[in-house]
């Protein structure tokens, strides 16, 4: 897991960069700096949206602490099939053959024959969007 994970320095990240947040992959989506004090360093507050549940996470760490940052890969793959709330897809790399279940906003658009886009993270895969070609 250790070669999925590199570390940054929390004043360098941006919103719409991924991060962990108690252990999740999640985009930061608000970023809030508070100046240093008489007593300290500045701190940042960084909220994100976990990618894999969706679920609103925040970190509070002084701007010069390590933030974990997770090696995100993006793949292809075609739809195979697609039953009830999951789709049934075929890496377009590998040929391997996985079930992944189909985003909210997708649940009426994905057919099979489709194509779309993966992310692989930590060992969890996730269905990013539609890829028109």
């Amino acid at each position: 897991m250790s070669d999925e994970i590199e570390h940054v320095i929390m004043k360098d990240i941006k919103p719409g960069r991924f991060l962990l947040i108690d252990g999740e992959p999640c985009r930061a989506v608000e970023i809030d700096v508070s100046s240093p004090g008489k007593h300290g360093s500045a701190k940042m507050r960084i909220t994100g949206i976990g990618v894999f549940d969706g679920k609103k996470r925040t970190i509070l760490k002084p701007s010069d602490a390590y933030v974990d940052i997770p090696i995100i890969t993006k793949k292809r793959a075609q739809v195979v099939s697609v039953t009830g709330d999951s789709a049934q897809l075929m890496d377009s790399e590998s040929y391997e053959v996985f079930e992944l279940p189909i985003p909210e906003e997708m649940k009426n658009s994905l057919s099979a024959g489709a194509t779309v886009e993966i992310m692989e993270t930590m060992g969890k895969k996730a269905i990013m969007r539609t890829i028109n070609e």
